[in-house]
């Protein structure tokens, strides 16, 4: 496993520490959790962001979250996400989704 040095202000410091002991996890595990939760928080994000716009279809959007097209409507759903996609482009999006 490769390994990462990084610097962080005090504060921070002192934050992760609060959440290691209420997890009752050492510093490194807590890092690597926090890492892994928020890159997967940006990808959703970043996915968001072009869905809304209409740069990309559902199933575009699932595969830069980097979740399955099930997944992503989920997303939508629980996010209230509109499209600015033509119905053409979401008849595609059901049709493969149907293919599933």
């Amino acid at each position: 496993m490769p390994s990462i040095s990084a610097r962080i202000p005090d504060e921070d410091e002192e934050a992760l520490i609060d959440v290691a002991e209420l997890l009752d996890e050492d510093k490194s595990t807590v890092i690597r959790k926090a890492l892994r939760e928020e890159l997967t928080e940006l990808r959703v994000r970043r996915a968001i962001e072009r869905y809304q716009s209409g740069d990309v279809s559902a199933n575009q959007a699932a595969r830069i979250a980097g979740v399955g097209i099930a997944e992503w409507l989920e997303i939508a759903r629980d996010r209230n996400l509109t499209t600015q996609l033509s119905p053409d482009d979401l008849e595609g999006d059901a049709d493969r989704a149907r293919e599933l």
